[in-house]
């Protein structure tokens, strides 16, 4: 298979998808050429590149903000809006977006006296350490 250096900045930002990802490692393993257009790649970021795409990459200016995507969830989002949100996460596949939408889906689930338990049990067992520097 070949990959792009757009695929392979990807991989190295572990902005591609898993199944993706995967694929570039496999073919990593057999491929001394691929490794080596890896390191030259990595080495290039690494000097702080400052190309459009990369400075697009490494900002995801692209990913809809997590309000966004809280929105979304509840539907509230514009109808164009909305099919961004959608267009990115089917058809782009970000796994940032995907782990903040995992994230928000299992806040949504949390039962808030569970959340006021766990808060308070933190500052019970922080509250000590707090009073030995004082």
């Amino acid at each position: 298979m070949t990959f792009t250096d757009a695929d392979l900045l990807a991989y190295l930002d572990e902005a591609l998808p898993p199944e993706a990802a995967a694929e570039v490692e496999r073919t990593a393993r057999e491929s001394e050429s691929l490794r080596q257009r890896l390191a030259a790649l990595l080495e290039r970021q690494d000097q702080g590149g400052h190309s459009l795409g990369e400075i697009w990459r490494r900002r995801q200016l692209s990913c809809p903000t997590r309000n966004d995507l809280s929105r979304y969830l509840g539907g509230q989002l514009p109808t164009n809006d909305r099919a961004y949100v959608e267009f990115h996460i089917s058809v782009v596949q970000c796994p940032i977006c995907e782990a903040n939408l995992a994230d928000l889906r299992q806040l949504a689930t949390v039962d808030p006296s569970s959340d006021q338990d766990r808060r308070k049990r933190i500052f019970e067992s922080s509250a000590g350490g707090l009073r030995k520097h004082q």
